[in-house]
């Protein structure tokens, strides 16, 4: 069974999220402040933590902060819906995924079921990413889309590769320009879009309606994942 630590001060919502968690299989601990929940999340070692930001000592930030220092433990934020900052900057220290309040309790473990299925551990890394029928041949720079050869640039075929790992998880622009680095690449992060723009025109069957790399209005892109197709 896995294991689900909520971390909220509101105890309607702890509830609430308990109750559903538990229906849906998952064992849950619970916690109303920062200093319990990164206690838990060091002894417990849960499976994924749903975290509010506005908890207390310390707030939702730098709980993130302290669990990127010492794990991968996957990260649910949950924000108020003009949060905006504090989302894009959560999802910026390694949160996975993030919900807004007031949310639905089905939404919540439809997200929770998602992000542990992304984060599963699987076999050794592949030079072989297939998400859907897209298909990245790593060490050639080959890229197939349903049997189609698309010719990219190196930034483009990294910037699809770190999305296409991870289909379904959010990356935020700053994320990606994180994960171009070692690409020669400037540092505008708004420069990401261009890339996308490109990447759509040449991967999409219809640049203007994507399949493949989607927008998340306010946030950033990901990969669509394949029940999307």
């Amino acid at each position: 069974m896995k294991t689900i630590l909520v971390v909220d001060d509101e105890p309607k919502i702890v509830d609430l999220a308990r109750d559903y968690l538990e229906h849906a299989g998952f064992g849950v601990l619970v916690a109303a402040d920062g200093r319990t929940a990164l206690t838990l999340a060091r002894t417990r070692t849960p499976d994924l933590v749903v975290l509010d930001l506005g908890i207390p000592e310390p707030d939702g930030l730098d709980v993130i902060r302290a669990i990127r220092r010492e794990s991968n433990m996957p990260v649910v934020i949950l924000t108020a819906r003009d949060d905006e900052l504090d989302k894009l900057i959560g999802l910026e220290l390694g949160a996975d995924d993030y919900i807004t309040k007031p949310f639905s309790p089905r939404e919540l473990v439809a997200r929770v079921k998602a992000v542990l299925r992304r984060v599963e551990p699987g076999a050794a890394p592949s030079d072989t990413i297939r998400a859907g029928d897209v298909t990245l041949d790593v060490p050639r720079m080959r890229v197939e889309v349903d049997g189609r050869l698309v010719e990219l640039t190196a930034t483009e075929f990294e910037l699809l590769a770190t999305l296409a790992r991870r289909p379904g998880r959010i990356f935020t622009r700053g994320q990606l320009l994180d994960a171009l680095r070692g690409a020669s690449f400037d540092s505008y992060e708004r420069s990401i879009d261009s890339h996308v723009k490109n990447l759509r025109r040449k991967l999409e069957p219809d640049p203007r309606s994507p399949r493949y790399v989607l927008t998340v209005y306010g946030v950033g892109y990901r990969f669509a994942e394949e029940r999307e197709g």
